[in-house]
């Protein structure tokens, strides 16, 4: 159960952990505040060739203008094969995805980061600290039930890839639905 509902026991670890920092108010920097400024999704993850990469099509499909970075990554790199096929499963081609560093990204007035993980989140944080015209939310948090970490997929089960992709499929078509309601 625990590799495919959560990927492995520090998937589970970090989820739960994750959970209850959303419950005590420790993530509420984390959350969208102002869902009419935003011009663009940026789904940000560590190395843009699954979650994020997955994320960005999701989006794309829904008609949202969207993009995808990774904070630890190789510009130019390609989704490896699990992803691939897991994308294939879904319906989503990740054939033609390059990965891009945050540090080869330009960052726009508008734009909304979406982290799958906490760590990402405050790292985002970290490195943007000055700008106040972007926002920086947890992805997982439009799932139902909330879901602030979304354990990253690479080198797990094809199981859990598609739990994975899942959550994050439903997690976008409510962050969808937000962005149109406010609009």
């Amino acid at each position: 159960m625990i590799p495919r509902r959560f990927g492995s026991a520090r998937g589970l670890v970090r989820l739960a952990l994750a959970r209850l920092a959303l419950a005590t108010g420790m993530l509420a920097s984390f959350q969208l505040r102002r869902p009419q400024e935003v011009r663009r999704v940026v789904f940000v993850c560590l190395g843009n060739i699954c979650r994020s990469a997955y994320a960005q099509q999701i989006a794309i499909g829904h008609g949202l203008p969207a993009a995808s970075i990774g904070l630890s990554t190789t510009t130019g790199a390609p989704s490896p094969t699990p992803a691939l096929e897991a994308a294939q499963r879904q319906g989503i081609t990740l054939q033609n995805h390059r990965a891009t560093d945050l540090s080869d990204f330009t960052i726009l007035p508008g734009d909304l980061l979406l982290a799958m993980e906490v760590r990402h989140a405050r790292a985002l944080r970290q490195r943007l600290w000055a700008r106040d015209d972007i926002q920086i939310a947890l992805l997982g948090t439009w799932c139902s039930p909330p879901t602030p970490h979304l354990h990253d997929p690479h080198t797990l089960s094809p199981d859990y890839f598609d739990t994975c992709f899942h959550r994050i499929r439903q997690a976008i078509d409510h962050l969808h639905q937000t962005l149109r309601d406010a609009r």
